[in-house]
């Protein structure tokens, strides 16, 4: 990638931040169904044109910070030691990225509050998700079989596993946003973990 092109890259994903934290911004303190596209983009300083570049609508900019934390999750589980099972890089890649995120934003917490009230933004992630669990059957497969085609029940454990492992993600952050005050993320997540493993063996 030559300078140029990087730039503009770098660009472009500046103007994804911006749209996502204007829309965050504005759900947070008008609520969601009093957002326009307008008012996301004049938050932002960019036209509504440009709005319509980066994304269909705003429950997809609202989602795009859950999209970059599943990229962050699938680059660090392509990072995890070869000898590590599926299920151990899974459970691993994970603890890495919440410990990271240990001062958790308030924004994020009040967007995953608005998700579960609001079937639209309910579908979006719907669909995100089931995009991550085919790129997380994906590195499963290159995990245990390499580049070979799978059969279909190295194919079926791929997916079994893929979805226990985000099914209980999404269990460990329910719990832990109701009961925040006593919880830590980090370790509600341990132990959901901990309870999914159990059942899988």
């Amino acid at each position: 990638m030559d300078a140029a092109t990087s730039l503009r890259e770098r660009k472009k994903t500046a103007t994804r931040l911006a749209l996502h934290r204007a829309v965050s911004e504005l759900a947070v303190t008008k609520g969601l169904d009093a957002v326009t596209v307008d008012a996301i983009a004049d938050l932002a300083n960019v036209s509504r044109r440009t709005f319509s570049n980066y994304f269909s609508g705003k429950e997809e900019a609202l989602l795009y910070g859950e999209r970059m934390r599943y990229d962050r999750f699938l680059a660090e589980i392509r990072s995890r030691p070869a000898r590590e099972t599926p299920w151990q890089a899974l459970c691993r890649s994970a603890c890495v990225i919440v410990e990271s995120l240990a001062a958790m934003d308030p924004v994020w917490i009040a967007q995953m509050r608005l998700v579960r009230r609001h079937p639209s933004l309910a579908a979006h992630q719907l669909a995100l998700q089931s995009t991550v669990e085919r790129e997380l059957v994906a590195e499963i497969l290159a995990r245990t079989i390499g580049e070979r085609q799978p059969d279909l029940d190295e194919l079926l454990r791929a997916r079994v596993l893929a979805g226990t492992f985000l099914a209980t993600v999404r269990a460990a952050i329910a719990v832990w946003i109701d009961d925040q005050d006593h919880v830590s993320l980090p370790d509600v997540l341990q132990d959901a973990l901990r309870h999914a493993a159990q059942r899988l063996h």
